[in-house]
């Protein structure tokens, strides 16, 4: 994904423009790591929840127990991509950390259930707060 494609995604996201249909696990990560990036103004761990809540609503979505924001998930993202950033050269750009994230585990959506069993990541406690991965921990914790 280009720089510029990031920003796209990224800055549609932020305005809450982007159609609902490029928000997918692979977006995330490229607004993940664009903000972190390109945005020192904002703490994506601490403002992306809000941001994602507000995106899913404006696009007809709900936050709820079962759909929506979900914050065990966010955060474990957002540990793996500012992983990935560590393990680069500073003044990276967007296109490469995201070429660098795309080359490992992350890149398959189904990368936490490495770490959570599928009932205690999908479950509403993890939805609406952290939770410790039961399986083995995160390497970047």
């Amino acid at each position: 994904m280009t720089d510029e494609e990031m920003e796209r995604i990224a800055t549609g996201f932020c305005a809450r423009t982007l159609p609902k249909e490029e928000w997918t696990h692979l977006a995330h990560f490229a607004t993940a790591l664009w903000l972190m990036l390109q945005r020192p103004d904002l703490v994506p761990e601490r403002d992306m929840p809000g941001m994602i809540a507000a995106y899913n609503e404006s696009v007809g979505g709900v936050n709820s127990d079962t759909a929506g924001y979900h914050e065990t998930i966010t955060q474990a993202s957002l540990r793996a991509a500012r992983a990935v950033l560590a393990g680069l050269q500073e003044g990276v750009t967007p296109g490469a950390a995201f070429a660098a994230l795309m080359a490992s585990p992350m890149a398959d959506k189904d990368w936490l259930f490495a770490y959570w069993s599928r009932e205690r990541l999908m479950s509403a406690e993890a939805r609406r707060a952290w939770v410790a991965p039961d399986l083995k921990p995160l390497p970047w914790a």
